[in-house]
């Protein structure tokens, strides 16, 4: 993994939002000696009522620190930033870059935190001018989400999504539709599904007294779901499940970031909201099966569902709508998660998966489906291509005076060849027959007839080649034209 790298992380999420691959990600390179500035969402959409919330976090955590930057572990530190929430204004826009970058530039200078990684998950234009202005050696966009499907405002981003894909050194994606779309932008783009801590899942897989509380009290079996409440959910299939199986306890443990209404007067659903990262894992262990209630929409095809790996860490049974990327997944994994193509097959899958809670081969299987999926392997393939860049950056700077040399010596050989072009063209069209013969049919010819006077042009250099002097050949001629008895007089 990179270390003692200066890395500033433009995310698209908050830091105190429900723990992501962006915390993840950038809390290990924290830990593995990097420092790291994480700066929280700056807007993909103006604000609504539903926002008041985050807004009110916003103020509260930007008072916390000074001038919105405040320190969360050692080498790891998050910027709040106070800014107009009109991200596609363009008067807003010149106002928000001037303040982020008022703040940033002091943070660098002060802290000598230069020559920088820019970890991109949010291709704004504020996020463009962020990264254009910023002292950098590497751009990371790491393509999470079809942002421009994920409602009707967020379209005005696909433009700025563009030039960061054509922009950036590397682009990592979550899935193959994200692969595809990425790929006809730049060349250096990698697949990076999101990953699992899985050393902390297994340690609370494991641990023989460990147990969450929450859930004690609700009737078995409980079907879980782990993450927010929002566009992505069906929520017609939670409300079809709950009312098919009213035995059951439907629990779901995430932010609600949409209404949740049709869910009303429905007792064996229990919403639960945010949970602590750290409880997570002992949440879903008390799970009996675990469920992806997606719908399927131009949105979700290019989703590839984190908590998968969350799930399987814990050796619990999946049941999933007919996602892309849970298809692949099946095709790679011996269809390791049970799914459902409508609502009737997917209750169905749910008898069927409790069926399989205690089956040990499975159970490994899917422990070890997400062994393979850890962020410490994730992260780690994802550093040694930063560090080969890195290295091949710094040997052709360590070989300065070969590099120049060869600049030079490249710049002589390009020189001669233009010089050899040059003579050759004028050696063909001065010293060749060339020139005659394209202007051949520009000779006349004729046979000189009798007429009335003959009329002399002076002036201009003529046959004779000497400035001035072109009239003579021509009186000479003229005169021999007389005295053959061609005109009467000559005019000149």
């Amino acid at each position: 993994m990179i270390k003692n790298e200066n890395i500033i992380c433009i995310s698209s999420i908050d830091w105190d939002f429900n723990w992501q691959g962006h915390q993840e990600i950038m809390s290990a390179f924290a830990k593995n000696g990097n420092r790291v500035l994480f700066l929280e969402n700056t807007g993909v959409r103006a604000p609504g009522v539903r926002d008041i919330k985050r807004i009110k976090s916003r103020l509260k955590n930007w008072s916390k620190g000074v001038k919105g930057i405040r320190k969360i572990a050692d080498n790891l530190y998050v910027l709040s930033p106070l800014l107009l929430p009109f991200p596609y204004m363009k008067i807003a826009r010149w106002i928000n870059r001037r303040l982020i970058l008022s703040t940033l530039s002091k943070w660098i200078s002060l802290t000598n935190f230069d020559d920088l990684i820019v970890w991109a998950f949010l291709p704004t234009p504020l996020s463009l001018d962020i990264i254009e202005d910023l002292p950098k050696k590497i751009v990371v966009y790491y393509c999470i989400d079809d942002l421009k499907s994920s409602s009707k405002t967020a379209n005005k981003i696909e433009a700025y999504e563009i030039r960061l894909l054509k922009r950036a050194d590397f682009v990592f994606v979550t899935s193959g539709a994200l692969y595809e779309y990425s790929s006809s932008f730049n060349r250096n783009v990698y697949l990076f599904p999101f990953a699992v801590n899985f050393q902390q899942f297994e340690k609370a897989r494991l641990d023989p007294e460990g147990a969450c509380g929450i859930t004690s009290g609700f009737k078995k079996p409980v079907i879980g779901y782990v993450g927010g409440i929002n566009v992505k959910t069906d929520q017609a299939l939670i409300r079809k499940m709950a009312q098919e199986c009213p035995d059951y306890s439907f629990v779901f443990a995430g932010p609600l970031e949409t209404d949740t209404s049709a869910f009303s007067g429905i007792k064996n659903v229990y919403l639960l909201g945010n949970q602590k990262h750290r409880d997570v894992p002992y949440l879903i262990k008390s799970f009996d099966v675990c469920v992806i209630p997606y719908v399927i929409s131009e949105y979700t095809k290019s989703v590839y569902p984190a908590k998968l790996n969350e799930y399987h860490s814990m050796g619990k049974p999946v049941v999933s709508t007919a996602l892309p990327e849970i298809l692949s997944f099946n095709h790679k994994n011996d269809s390791l998660v049970f799914v459902g193509r409508n609502h009737k097959e997917f209750i169905d899958k749910i008898q069927k998966a409790l069926d399989t809670v205690d089956n040990e081969e499975l159970v490994k299987a899917r422990i070890d489906s997400a062994r393979a999926n850890s962020w410490l392997k994730r992260i780690d393939d994802m550093s040694a291509l930063l560090e080969n860049k890195i290295r091949k950056d710094s040997d052709s700077g360590k070989d300065w005076m070969g590099s120049f040399s060869g600049f030079y010596r490249n710049l002589r050989v390009k020189f001669l060849r233009a010089c050899f072009i040059a003579a050759g063209i004028y050696l063909f069209v001065f010293c060749t027959p060339l020139a005659w013969w394209l202007a051949n049919p520009l000779v006349i010819a004729d046979r000189p007839q009798k007429a009335d006077c003959i009329v002399v042009f002076a002036g201009g250099v003529g046959e004779s080649g000497r400035a001035g002097q072109g009239y003579e050949e021509r009186v000479l001629y003229a005169a021999e034209l007389y005295k053959k008895d061609y005109a009467k007089k000559i005019l000149f």
